[in-house]
């Protein structure tokens, strides 16, 4: 699996194409060939997944169960205006309109890479979220992780 990492600015330009930083650029993975798709993701941002990564979550996808209601609401959500997209010969992302109007992104853009995608933020929407104290954070962490391994979460 795809392990993406990093915390990028970058500017959408007026034909709505980002820059991938070359930090980026170079996690990922050659198996991707540059190849990319692109959809909402559960917040109001995008997310990136390398080619190979998005044939991989679609995979599990595909094993659900659809004659559940419930599965057929979440594929058509999740897939929701999922486009492919190509790396350009300098490094740049043509992104949809569509998606970016669902993302509210303008001209400051947050690349947010983790585990096997990157989150695309408009950048004001990115910084007021994160905008929480440590406190905040510290009880997130516990309920998340706080039974992780058995730990009671009263542990570092």
């Amino acid at each position: 699996m795809t392990q993406l990492i990093g915390e990028y600015s970058c500017k959408l330009d007026v034909k709505g194409r980002i820059t991938l930083p070359s930090a980026l650029k170079r996690q990922v993975p050659t198996e991707a060939k540059d190849h990319f798709v692109i959809n909402r993701g559960f917040e109001k941002c995008l997310v990136l997944y390398p080619q190979n990564e998005w044939e991989a979550v679609t995979r599990k996808i595909n094993q659900l169960n659809q004659y559940k209601k419930e599965v057929r609401q979440f594929i058509r959500y999740f897939f929701r205006g999922a486009t492919e997209l190509e790396m350009d010969n300098s490094s740049r992302l043509n992104l949809p309109n569509s998606l970016l109007e669902y993302a509210g992104i303008d001209k400051e853009v947050v690349l947010f890479a983790h585990t096997n995608k990157i989150e695309i933020w408009d950048k004001n929407t990115y910084d007021a979220m994160l905008d929480d104290d440590s406190e905040g954070f510290a009880d997130l962490a516990e309920t998340v992780m706080g039974t992780l391994n058995g730990n009671d979460g009263n542990n570092d």
